[in-house]
């Protein structure tokens, strides 16, 4: 390595421009993991800027001539003069062997940014159509998704609820363009170019989510999504990361000498406290949806109370939840919840009240850990009975600690769930009222007739505007049942979805602020992703 180094070195003292690209692709290089997903980055992608100016110094394109159907020169030429008056510009060709210079008109141009290149995206209003009131705001940005989703971070930086995408297959045929190219099923750097797109993008739409609790979802089929899984673990190493099945067509796609593929998966991302929520129907079947159970069959409401998993759910991240709860040492029954402890105080140093023993958030393997919420909110559920404790450890003498999350709340007040009274110690007892649905945790394989995306896709769409096609929609009701799950306890949830092609999650996302009573506020930026996507 120091004789590349010194190598580079002397390229550098020679010709600066040139032993700087060594040094960065040097860099990327030796950054590689030893074990892990290893593609290539050295080839960035460039998007064309159509509205801007040709100035000296950009990079441009040649345009090919009007008419023509032939593919343009996908060359880039560096602007070296303008002579207004001809309204010319004298090119050079960039990383050519030999120096090769043309002159062309400037309305045969387009200046053309490389992803390494500094820009400064900026949005500019097209117009508006407001018909709902004070109803959901639904925003619709039409630029290159790199570019908007890094005007995003100056706006929604870690307030984004929910990612939603449906990205390029990498099928090999021509369902998606790398720098303004179809990528072929021939093509040897498929594969590192459709990594390379997906990791700019992810990169900055992990800026967009919020840590504490939020959720990436990205669909995918079996052409990408064991290097998809890979990617995402590398990019995610805090979340909590499940893959879905979900049956698409059950005629199946017919692949000659092989299985006919009927099935699709979908990544959940699942950042901070994200959950997911029960619902009426396990996905698995149709006959799930339809079951409705006595009132006195109760899906699982109560979860943990200790904050897992991720760096925020650290003492060091949290210190004020890092406090005991305190039991008496020989019933295990509640008696109170004592104050934080300082960061950096021994645990052990802090004694609990006489005859009882302190429980603290404190995982299995002796990682200190924090609570979900407040010493003062942990009081005020103990008292109104939506907090609990479980059995007793016959070894440690604690016991586990859960409570019922706003969605059971929200159930009780809506009349879904009863209050039939209280445990001895204090917390609520409930039970399905007459007529309820039971809800239970939806499954890893989904099987609805409602999810094909023939009849509810692509026919929906030729039902609303005729004969218009689109490639591949999804059906509306799969992409409303893949949202629902992760916000449909929080009704002021911002969505947003890169990849927009016919507008699908938009639909969805009307549809769900529909179902809670039109109370629902979610606010969803939909960018289009124009320069890769020939259906968008």
């Amino acid at each position: 390595m120091s004789r590349l180094t010194d190598l580079i070195a002397k390229a550098k003292a020679k010709d600066s421009a040139l032993g700087a690209e060594l040094d960065r692709e040097f860099k990327i290089l030796s950054s590689r993991l030893p074990f892990g997903l290893n593609f290539e980055r050295h080839s960035p992608e460039a998007v064309e800027l159509p509205l801007r100016p040709v100035r000296k110094g950009d990079k441009v394109r040649v345009l090919p001539e009007r008419g023509s159907t032939k593919k343009g020169d996908q060359r880039l030429w560096q602007v070296k003069a303008i002579h207004k008056a001809r309204k010319t510009a004298v090119l050079e060709l960039l990383d050519a062997a030999e120096v090769e210079t043309q002159t062309v008109a400037l309305d045969d141009l387009v200046v053309v940014a490389e992803f390494r290149d500094t820009i400064y995206p900026g949005l500019v209003s097209t117009g508006k159509v407001l018909r709902g009131s004070n109803k959901p705001c639904h925003t619709v940005i039409n630029g290159e998704n790199y570019h908007v989703l890094k005007a995003l971070t100056y706006t929604h930086r870690g307030k984004v609820d929910a990612i939603y995408i449906d990205p390029p297959y990498n099928t090999g045929a021509k369902d998606w363009k790398y720098n303004n190219d179809y990528v072929e099923g021939d093509d040897l750097y498929r594969h590192s170019k459709w990594l390379a797109m997906m990791e700019r993008r992810l990169f900055v739409a992990k800026e967009l989510l919020n840590p504490a609790d939020s959720v990436l979802i990205v669909t995918i089929d079996e052409k990408e999504y064991l290097r998809l899984g890979l990617l995402l673990e590398q990019l995610f190493p805090e979340a909590d990361i499940q893959m879905v099945t979900s049956v698409i067509n059950r005629a199946g796609s017919q692949r000659s000498g092989r299985f006919s593929r009927v099935d699709e998966y979908i990544f959940y991302v699942m950042l901070g406290d994200c959950y997911i929520n029960p619902w009426i129907s396990t996905m698995l079947d149709e006959s799930s949806g339809g079951e409705r159970p006595s009132s006195s069959v109760m899906p699982t409401v109560w979860f943990t109370a200790v904050r897992r998993g991720t760096p925020s759910a650290l003492r060091e991240a949290r210190p004020n939840l890092f406090y005991p709860v305190h039991l008496d040492e020989k019933s295990g029954q509640f008696l109170g919840v004592g104050d934080p402890i300082a960061k950096g105080v021994d645990r052990s140093s802090v004694f609990a009240p006489e005859g009882a023993i302190a429980m603290w958030p404190v995982h299995s393997d002796g990682t200190e850990q924090t609570w979900r919420f407040s010493a003062e909110r942990m009081r005020e559920k103990f008292a109104a009975g939506t907090a609990r404790l479980g059995r007793r450890d016959p070894t440690t003498g604690e016991r586990s600690l859960t409570y019922l999350q706003p969605g059971t709340l929200n159930n009780i007040e809506a009349g879904i769930f009863v209050v039939t009274g209280r445990s001895a110690e204090g917390a609520l007892e409930l039970a399905m009222a007459d007529g309820a649905a039971k809800q239970v945790a939806p499954r890893t394989v989904w099987s609805l007739t409602s999810h094909f995306a023939r009849d509810h896709g692509s026919t929906l769409l030729k039902t609303l505007l005729g004969e218009k096609r689109f490639d591949f929609p999804k059906s509306l009701y799969a992409v409303e049942d893949t949202l629902r799950f992760v916000v449909a306890q929080k009704p002021h949830a911002i969505i947003v979805d890169f990849f927009s092609g016919s507008g699908t999650t938009a639909h969805a996302v009307m549809r769900l602020n529909r179902q809670d009573g039109g109370r629902g506020v979610r606010t969803f930026s939909w960018t289009v992703y124009t320069d890769s996507s020939p259906s968008a």
